[in-house]
């Protein structure tokens, strides 16, 4: 990959598209994670003007110090850069306090982790409107495209994505090529939805460099008997991800109603 290219290019792709939409800026939420700085610095080196939300719920210490300090960093190299902090923490226990008890314990964790996504959604949202920003998508290929691994209308839900056809490894590159902290390109990828240390890996059973390679024999039309061992375990994986999560990857069905249906 021409690295430099390509950061241009996305830094050019994101101009024009703020221009034509007439937009004054853009709003990211900032997790502490590779996706979200990559994508930050890539909106900052535009010039319009970035706004860095940095939202905790129930949030690891680690997750919130690398936020920080990659917003810090922006600040000190862009001068169209601003924050807000919001503790989303408190407005998420009165939300599911609200909600009625649920026994099955693994659905319950699942539908937890998914609340906490669209509640930062919102919050993005809110601020995109009070400003006339765009909220900036921060998934890559792999996650978007491959095994779906986010929430519909969570950190799905967004305005427009920058990185949406760079593999993980690919964002690597950049994050190295923008000099990104250390501690966010050596910290493992994890979605931050737990309120523990669980990892993507931890979640999807198989490492990005696994689900890559997955996702490109799935493009060259290999099927699982054309693999053995764990290159069969891993494309098993990829494979029910990519089918489970189609209805995130699709647009949304709709039904058309025959035009003769329509005719009185």
């Amino acid at each position: 990959m021409n690295t430099e290219k390509v950061v241009d290019y996305i830094v050019d792709w994101l101009k024009n598209y703020a221009t034509t939409a007439k937009v004054n800026g853009f709003v990211i939420g900032i997790s502490g994670g590779i996706d979200s700085a990559v994508t930050s610095t890539l909106c900052a080196k535009t010039g319009f003007p970035l706004l860095c939300v940095e939202m905790p719920i129930h949030q690891s210490e680690n997750q919130i110090t690398r936020a920080y300090n990659h917003i810090d960093w922006l600040q000190k190299k862009f001068k169209n850069i601003t924050m807000e902090q919001l503790n989303l923490t408190p407005v998420f226990d009165n939300l599911i306090a609200s909600f009625p008890p649920v026994n099955n314990e693994e659905q319950l964790l699942m539908s937890l982790a998914n609340t906490r996504a669209r509640l930062r959604m919102t919050s993005l949202y809110y601020f995109a409107a009070l400003h006339g920003y765009l909220v900036v998508g921060t998934g890559n290929k792999v996650e978007d495209f491959g095994v779906g691994f986010f929430t519909k209308y969570g950190d799905g839900g967004v305005d427009l994505s920058p990185i949406a056809d760079l593999m993980k490894s690919e964002v690597y590159e950049i994050a190295k090529y923008l000099g990104l902290n250390s501690d966010i390109i050596q910290a493992a990828p994890t979605d931050g939805l737990w309120g523990d240390d669980k990892t993507d890996e931890d979640q999807i059973g198989a490492s990005y460099d696994e689900l890559e390679w997955a996702m490109i024999q799935d493009e060259l039309g290999k099927d699982v008997a054309d693999f053995e061992g764990r290159e069969q375990e891993v494309f098993t994986i990829y494979k029910q991800r990519n089918n489970a999560n189609k209805h995130k990857m699709d647009p949304i069905p709709i039904c058309e109603i025959p035009q003769e249906l329509k005719i009185s």
